[in-house]
Formats: structure tokens, C-alpha cells, sequence
């Protein structure tokens, strides 16, 4: 099995590393105020893009 000759530095574990954040969600609000993720239906009011895609339960 191979194994490397030299320690890696702090910085090059960085560099590497550098890109496995974790991304931010994207966030739109809808016309009720509430915010949703993109391209989908909002929870609260059931609309999307301006027309009534679901029906709310108010139990």
C-alpha cells in the first residue's frame, strides 16, 4: 500500500479542504412574507409562482 513520504502542512490540507463547506440554501420569499427554497411550492400558503398549487390545512 503506498504511503506518502512527507507530512502534508496545514496549508496545503487547507487548500485542499477548501471546498467541502457546507453551502448556504438559497432563499426567496414568497408573497405571504414566509421564506422558501426555489422552485418549490411555499409550505405555509401553498402558492406558486403567484397561483394556489396545493391546499393549505388548517386542521
Amino acid at each position: 500500500m503506498a504511503l506518502p513520504k512527507k507530512r502534508t502542512s496545514r496549508s496545503r490540507k487547507g487548500m485542499r479542504r477548501s471546498h467541502d463547506q457546507v453551502q448556504t440554501p438559497n432563499v426567496i420569499y414568497c408573497e405571504c412574507g414566509e421564506p422558501t427554497l426555489p422552485h418549490r411550492a411555499c409550505p405555509v400558503c401553498g402558492s406558486y409562482k403567484g397561483r394556489q398549487v396545493t391546499e393549505r390545512e388548517d386542521g
